[in-house]
């Protein structure tokens, strides 16, 4: 039995940025695709599925966070973003990361480390989307529907932004178990990327408020992290 490789769109404008990438993608398994600005990346992805999205932050046409933003907002896409940028700076990684990158690489990269995190986010979106066939999370007025990624307290929608429905889900699915703040950013970021973990009170702050009577669910355990107790 041939088993499918894992679909992979690099979008990178540096030619030689995207030979290392798609290189070292195929010889680990991949079956990579590549688009060299963000015109041509979102023709990609509305016309074919892939397994996870490599982008680049400065690209011709239509930077990364604008491709992040396409893919979440307008196509509806949950595919896996992994954001690979000479972009360093903590604002910068908060802004990738929370315009709906699900982890984020700084170059120069390490060849190891950047397969990691490849493996790593493919490895978490199968297990999410085998949960999304199956699981419907209710916790008191609370209703989380993971196949159509929709949130409802007492039977009203609430708007949240992909972080905050990663943050809730990571805590639901731990119910009665206490997350530390490293465990979250882990869980809703990808491992060792570099954000203060005081940043998960800031998220855990406006998902409270967007669910306002449902907030209660969500416990926090002073000087160690949070938890959405368990039922009784």
């Amino acid at each position: 039995m041939v088993t499918k490789k894992p679909e992979i769109l690099v979008v990178e404008d540096e030619a030689d940025v995207r030979e290392l990438i798609l290189l070292h993608l195929q010889r680990d398994g991949y079956a990579p695709d590549f688009a060299i600005d963000g015109e041509e990346a979102i023709q990609k992805i509305q016309a074919k599925t892939y397994d996870l999205f490599i982008l680049d932050w400065m690209l011709p046409r239509m930077n990364g966070l604008e491709i992040i933003r396409a893919i979440r907002s307008k196509i509806e896409n949950k595919t896996p973003i992994l954001m690979v940028t000479a972009r360093v700076e903590t604002p910068d990684i908060v802004l990738g990361l929370e315009a709906g990158a699900d982890d984020y690489l700084t170059k120069p990269f390490e060849v190891p480390i950047f397969l990691a995190r490849v493996r790593a986010l493919l490895r978490r979106s199968n297990y999410s989307n085998a949960q999304q066939d199956v699981e419907r999370i209710r916790i008191e007025g609370l209703d989380i529907d993971l196949a159509a990624h929709e949130v409802r307290c007492e039977g009203q929608l609430v708007q949240l932004t992909h972080s905050e429905f990663k943050l809730l889900v990571s805590l639901a699915q731990n119910q009665g178990r206490v997350l530390t703040r490293d465990q979250l950013i882990d869980l809703v970021r990808g491992v060792d990327v570099s954000i203060v973990s005081r940043a998960i009170d800031t998220h855990v702050f406006g998902l409270r408020k967007k669910l306002g009577p449902c907030s209660e669910v969500i416990e926090t355990i002073r000087g160690i992290g949070y938890r959405i107790k368990a039922s009784t």
